[in-house]
């Protein structure tokens, strides 16, 4: 069997495109599995992954843990809410203690950017990155890649257009590093408050008109406005927001050609996707929440066979 080049998933910019390839490959083979009547198979029978939770989640976490039962790995779920965390325990004395318990892997979602890079340098365990802080979210970026094949194919050349909240979002960074690894063109659109400064460094391009952007793409990735994250106000409010750069369906009939709609979830509706566009013929959202099982599947069973 193929080996992927490193042993942790802690970013796509760690990745190179055979890994993505091989990632690709074993997640075609995956998604057979879990449309089977009978959904499970042994291969990590005798494997032990905590999934370590210091951000709430819903569907990341929840397809980590679908992942892992479908794989037959035993499982424990660790939320630092309610935990010693909150004593203050350090995250390398947290993380240890449950390696203590003969935990092979750590599933880690963290609101510091490079808290699984740290880890990795300390822990034997392999770790995979269920996103952190404002950095990477590899998994969706790879189910994003992988929901995009299943429709366009081969990505080379495709034009794929990320709107939205860029600045403050893990997934659209990873998002970037996949596509271009896999000769996309990338276009970035949002208001300029929300676009960082350099990153056209990143060999993509900039646009603040939605509808320019639309027209230009194969698909479009809408991310939400992550007011969570926000410290400061970046535009004047989100019904201004919803009006210069929220996409509707008569938007998307007007093109003169069928685009893709994607969202990593969750949306606000009403805000940059109505529901009429999110229910859409063109979006492919559901279809990324299927794909995120065996995206994540294929990422566990490659990692465990590097031990």
């Amino acid at each position: 069997m193929q080996k992927l080049s490193t042993r942790h998933l802690l970013g796509i910019k760690d990745l190179t495109p055979e890994d993505i390839e091989l990632i690709m490959a074993t997640a075609t083979e995956f998604k057979e599995v879990i449309n089977r009547p009978i959904k499970k198979v042994p291969s990590l029978r005798d494997v032990t992954i905590a999934n370590v939770f210091f951000e709430n989640s819903t569907r990341t976490r929840l397809s980590f843990e679908l992942a892992e039962k479908r794989l037959s790995a035993d499982t424990l779920s660790f939320s630092a809410a309610g935990s010693s965390v909150k004593k203050g325990e350090t995250l390398l004395d947290t993380v240890n203690n449950i390696l203590a318990m003969k935990v092979d892997m750590i599933v880690m979602r963290h609101a510091s950017p490079g808290a699984p890079h740290y880890l990795s340098k300390h822990i034997s365990a392999n770790i995979v990155n269920a996103g952190d802080g404002t950095h990477e979210h590899p998994t969706q970026a790879l189910l994003d890649s992988f929901s995009m094949r299943e429709k366009l194919g081969d990505l080379a050349g495709k034009k794929i257009a990320i709107i939205g909240d860029i600045l403050h979002s893990r997934v659209a960074l990873s998002n970037i590093f996949a596509l271009k690894k896999q000769g996309a063109e990338v276009m970035l659109c949002g208001p300029s408050t929300l676009i960082p400064r350099h990153i056209t460094e990143l060999g993509v391009k900039v646009c603040h008109d939605v509808k320019k952007a639309l027209a230009w793409c194969d698909v479009a990735n809408v991310l939400r406005i992550q007011l969570e994250r926000q410290q400061i106000k970046y535009f004047p409010s989100l019904r201004e927001y919803s009006l210069y750069y929220g996409i509707n369906k008569k938007m998307l009939d007007e093109l003169d050609k069928e685009i893709v709609l994607m969202h990593p979830g969750p949306i606000n509706r009403g805000v940059e996707l109505t529901s009429d566009a999110a229910d859409s013929h063109h979006s492919i959202i559901l279809d990324q929440v299927e794909n995120g099982v065996a995206v994540r599947m294929a990422v566990l069973y490659l990692l465990a066979a590097q031990n």
